[in-house]
């Protein structure tokens, strides 16, 4: 996928514009009075698909906090060597290698979901990290369920076949689209799991066949919610597992 260049927009303030249609649980597990200071320090924008926050290796110059949207981290070995390795929706931030003092990003971030977002100047949110311990105390669980997912990711994608990590994948998208329809090309699927197009058609037919999805020119629909959790490998539920333990 070409490098796209960040079109995320600015969303005016004023009382009859509603600029998050979800919370982001990071911030609103905050104390009330760091919950407000933090987000009076950020500005509602709103992400656009496929545009590319920053590239791997590239200074990070702002953190994002997703409430509607949705990002990938992607892994790239050159430019046609390219896999997603984690998911970041309203249960998390983008930026969490600031927590460890580096503001160089590890991984490409990927918009694949648009929707709103708040963000935050990197230097502004140092500062912020450095005088609230109640926010240390939650990134550095987050990053914690962060460093599990990639690594379980990474895992899932050697061992697991693809029929299991599509329907995998499809519950994270569903989780942080907070819906069960979303639109998706078999090119993305392909682009996001590492996998020829070949196969993901035959594992979202696989998914069809069985009733579980329904999938027409990029639209998808997930019909049974309880079936592709019993068709998609262990790593969904131990994903969601890992972070009620951690963050709760």
């Amino acid at each position: 996928m070409q490098h796209l260049p960040h079109r995320a927009k600015k969303i005016a303030s004023h009382p009859e514009t509603p600029v998050t249609a979800h919370a982001n649980l990071l911030l609103e597990a905050l104390p009330g009075n760091d919950r407000r200071r933090l987000i009076a320090n950020c500005e509602p924008v709103e992400l656009i698909f496929g545009d590319v926050l920053y590239e791997q290796g590239e200074r990070i110059q702002h953190v994002h906090f997703p409430t509607s949207s949705f990002i990938s981290l992607i892994s790239s070995l050159d430019e046609h060597s390219k896999l997603e390795v984690g998911l970041i929706g309203s249960e998390g931030m983008l930026g969490t290698s600031l927590v460890l003092g580096v503001n160089i990003a590890p991984l490409q971030g990927l918009v694949q979901g648009g929707g709103s977002a708040l963000r935050m100047d990197a230097a502004r949110f140092s500062r912020e990290l450095r005088r609230c311990p109640a926010l240390q105390r939650q990134l550095g669980n987050y990053l914690h369920v962060l460093m599990n997912q990639v690594a379980q990711m990474a895992a899932c994608t050697r061992f697991h076949r693809v029929e299991a990590r599509l329907a995998r994948w499809l519950l994270m998208t569903r989780d942080r689209a907070h819906s069960n329809e979303f639109y998706l090309t078999q090119e993305f699927l392909a682009y996001m799991l590492g996998v020829r197009r070949a196969g993901i058609n035959r594992a979202a037919s696989a998914l069809q066949s069985r009733k579980l999805i329904h999938y027409s020119r990029g639209n998808m629909t997930i019909l049974d919610g309880r079936g592709m959790e019993n068709a998609s490998c262990g790593c969904y539920a131990g994903a969601k597992e890992m972070y009620a333990q951690v963050m709760n």
